[in-house]
């Protein structure tokens, strides 16, 4: 996997032993980077900024480093947390990103995400989320609607969040929480939607009828964790 810019190398400085290889810019002049990299001996090369452009989609800053594939939780060692959150067919890394650091900020420590058709943990991700995601475990399932069954069998209360939902103000959460956000188009997928407990919403004011999907996904999250 590919991850870039020089927050997530120092973000790595701890764990630099997953890091296989470090590409920098022939332009590349943090010399403390550069001290540590060497002092290290970590396997480095310089070449031409286009050449990062190319290995990445984002602000590399000069910097991309190839590290182990990130390694997914099992969704069986989340079933003690008070609150979990699932991701249902998101597909904006930068979205899933903020989720992350909204997770971590709030002390929720999993998230589910599906195999097929969603967002994986990928190098933009890693930006984006800005050092949370090495304190949240992302487990990655087959089926979303077994994983909701296999909750409620531990206790889980599941919400949905969609506009047809109740306002989330007036919901009396669990002690046990499993929350859905939607995918950014399509929002909660039918099947999914109908195996939950409780549909949820945010109360719209304004001439807009729907926020982004990491937005939502931080009213609610501080909406459960501060009930």
């Amino acid at each position: 996997m590919k991850v870039f810019g020089k927050n997530v190398f120092n973000e790595l400085r701890d764990n630099y032993h997953v890091i296989k290889k470090i590409y920098l810019s022939k332009k590349f002049n943090d010399e403390d980077i550069v001290k540590f990299i060497k002092n290290n001996r970590l396997k480095y090369e310089f070449v031409d900024n286009k050449i990062l452009d190319g290995m990445v989609d984002g602000n590399h800053q000069g910097i991309v480093m190839v590290i182990d594939d990130y390694n997914y939780a099992d969704v069986d060692n989340m079933f003690e947390d008070k609150v979990v959150v699932m991701l249902d067919h998101l597909e904006d890394t930068h979205n899933f990103g903020a989720i992350i650091r909204t997770c971590e900020a709030a002390g929720i420590k999993s998230i589910i995400i599906p195999k097929d058709r969603s967002v994986s943990v990928n190098g933009t991700v890693m930006k984006t989320s800005s050092g949370a995601l090495n304190f949240v475990n992302v487990a990655m399932v087959n089926n979303l609607v077994n994983t909701i069954d296999k909750f409620k069998e531990h206790g889980y209360f599941v919400y949905a969040a969609d506009m047809d939902g109740i306002n989330y103000k007036n919901c009396s959460f669990s002690d046990k929480v499993l929350l859905v956000i939607g995918s950014e188009g399509n929002g909660v997928s039918r099947l999914v939607k109908k195996n939950v407990d409780e549909v949820i919403a945010i109360p719209m004011q304004g001439h807009v009828n729907s926020l982004n999907a990491s937005v939502a996904a931080a009213i609610l999250i501080y909406g459960i964790v501060n009930r």
